[in-house]
C-alpha cells in the first residue's frame, strides 16, 4: 500500500492516492491487481473514490476527517467488494450508477448502495465540486467524476476509473462492455475537456486528455 498527494491543491481541496491490492474477477477468472484509491478534500472533509481492497489503510490515510461520499467509477467487483466493509468503518453513503447494480448485486446479494449517481450531478467537498459524467462502455454504468479546477496549474482534474487510461481505453473483452460504447463516452464526454485536463485513473499512472487524444483514431483501428 503506497499514498501520495498526486494532484495539485486547490485553494481549499488536496487529492490523495492511496495504492491499494487485491484481485478482480469476473466471467470466471480471477486476476491480482492494483488499485488506485482517490481521496478529495482538505484537512476536515473529503470524498473517497473507489475504496478498493483495504479498508483500514485507506481509512489510516484519512484519519480523523469526515467521509461525506462514497463514489464508485464502476461495479466491478476489485473497486466495490470492500466498499461495503469501508461503509461500516466511517459511516458514509455509497454512490453507484444504477446501470452497474446488477454488479454490485452479485457481491452484496442483501445490500444495495445507498443512491444511484445521475449524469451531472454534483458533489461537494471543501469548497468545491466533483461532477458526475456518465461515461459508459467499461461496464454500462461507468461514471468519471471532473474536479473544478479554480487555483490549479490544470483546466481540472478528470477521475476516469477504468474508462481512459494511460495508452488508451479500458477492456471491454467482458460481460456487460461495449468498445464502440467506451470509444463514444471517450470522444464525446473525455476528450471534449481542455487539453491540460490531468486523468487520475482507476489503475496505474496519470496522464492528461492531451496526450491520449492524438491516439483515437489508433485505438480504434486495433479494436481495443
Amino acid at each position: 500500500m503506497t499514498d501520495e498527494t498526486l494532484a495539485p491543491e486547490t485553494n481549499t481541496v488536496r487529492v490523495e492516492r492511496v495504492v491499494t491490492s487485491g484481485t478482480f474477477s469476473l466471467d470466471g477468472g480471477t486476476w491480482d491487481v492494483d488499485n488506485n484509491v482517490w481521496i478529495v478534500g482538505d484537512d476536515s472533509e473529503c470524498i473517497v473514490i473507489d475504496p478498493a481492497h483495504q479498508p483500514a489503510a485507506i481509512t489510516e490515510a484519512i484519519g480523523d476527517r469526515t467521509v461525506k461520499a462514497i463514489l464508485l467509477t464502476h461495479g466491478h467487483d476489485d473497486h466495490i467488494r470492500s466498499a461495503g466493509a469501508f461503509r461500516d468503518i466511517v459511516r458514509a453513503p455509497i454512490h453507484l450508477h444504477r446501470d452497474d447494480w446488477m454488479l454490485w448485486e452479485a457481491v452484496y446479494p442483501d445490500a444495495d448502495p445507498d443512491a444511484g449517481i445521475t449524469d451531472g450531478e454534483i458533489f461537494e467537498v471543501a469548497g468545491t465540486r466533483l461532477s458526475a459524467i456518465h461515461t459508459p462502455g467499461h461496464s454500462p454504468g461507468s461514471v468519471s467524476f471532473h474536479l473544478e479546477s479554480e487555483g490549479t496549474d490544470h483546466s481540472g482534474v478528470l477521475f476516469s476509473g477504468d474508462t481512459l487510461f494511460q495508452g488508451g481505453p479500458g477492456a471491454t473483452g467482458r460481460s456487460y462492455s461495449d468498445f464502440p460504447t467506451i470509444i463514444g463516452s471517450i470522444r464525446s464526454k473525455i476528450l471534449t475537456l481542455p487539453e491540460d485536463t490531468l486523468v487520475l485513473t482507476g489503475h496505474g499512472d496519470s496522464t492528461t486528455v492531451g496526450a491520449e487524444a492524438p491516439h483515437l483514431e489508433e485505438w480504434i483501428a486495433r479494436g481495443h
